[in-house]
């Protein structure tokens, strides 16, 4: 797994949609060769999805030969519903570029045969010849796309149920009401987005600070999901320094090392042992 230390949230996103902006840049996209884009929703999303508009509306980039899937939405939401995921996307990013509507691929929560549905976008991903690059964020329990703890490393896109946890931290969404929240999810499995050529995922906060840790210095583990990415052979980690405070100096001091190149030193303040931020 590549691993990017870097200072705070900005960083983040501006480090992931730079890199997502080189990728498409050199694959050169067509329309009979485009790049495929799975993508996330959430807050650290948000500011990514900022950057890679500015990039669209400098110029830069052009997202008329991209064809996107996304990684889950809520059962029960229509795709205009406030709160949905399809909403969310076009309000942050699809609205603002060249996106052709056709190139979009959504989970549908609200066909009657969740099951088939499922099945469908599998397939829609596979006569796409595969996703070039996910992008993803991660959850406090290390969860990945709505692939809760437990989940199979090996599971394709499903109906999936709601942890009390996801629950309560996506209440924040719904008036901080909980009975609002939908309590089941279409998710694409671990194993879709291992599936996929390149997975870049993003962590920023203290709160995601232990699933940071537990995925990078422990072992493949079905309880936190974000560990499966030491099974995929081109795999990165994007962390600001708060997200990085579990991990051990020792930890920090190798991928810093590894990346001296890669990240402007003045981006990332290398805390001390004293700081009691991480230990060795």
């Amino acid at each position: 797994m590549r691993f990017i230390p870097v200072s705070n949230d900005l960083a983040v996103s501006r480090w992931a949609a730079s890199y997502i902006v080189d990728k498409i840049q050199t694959f050169a996209p067509t329309a009979t060769r485009p790049f495929v884009l799975g993508l996330p929703t959430g807050g650290t999303a948000i500011a990514i999805y900022r950057e890679l508009v500015r990039y669209y509306s400098e110029g830069s980039i052009s997202f008329a030969h991209i064809v996107t899937f996304n990684m889950d939405e809520y059962v029960g939401l229509a795709a205009d519903h406030p709160q949905s995921y399809r909403f969310f996307m076009q309000a942050h990013l699809f609205d603002h570029v060249d996106i052709k509507p056709d190139n979009i691929h959504f989970l549908d929560g609200t066909q009657a045969d969740l099951v088939q549905e499922c099945k469908r976008y599998e397939q829609a991903i596979e006569d796409q010849g595969g996703i070039d690059l996910f992008l993803g964020g991660v959850g406090q329990d290390g969860h990945i796309a709505f692939n809760e703890p437990a989940s199979s490393l090996a599971s394709r896109t499903r109906v999936k149920s709601l942890t009390p946890d996801t629950i309560n931290a996506n209440a924040r969404f719904f008036n901080d009401n909980i009975d609002l929240v939908p309590k089941l999810a279409l998710t694409v499995g671990v194993g879709t987005v291992l599936s996929a050529r390149e997975v870049v995922i993003v962590a920023t906060g203290e709160k995601k600070a232990a699933a940071v840790a537990r995925s990078v210095e422990g072992s493949v583990n079905h309880m936190w999901t974000l560990s499966a990415l030491q099974l995929h052979p081109h795999a990165m980690l994007i962390c600001d320094e708060p997200a990085c405070s579990d991990l051990t100096l020792r930890t920090l001091r190798y991928f810093m090392g590894v990346e001296a190149d890669n990240i402007d030193s003045p981006i990332f303040v290398m805390p001390s042992v004293g700081d009691g931020a991480c230990s060795v």
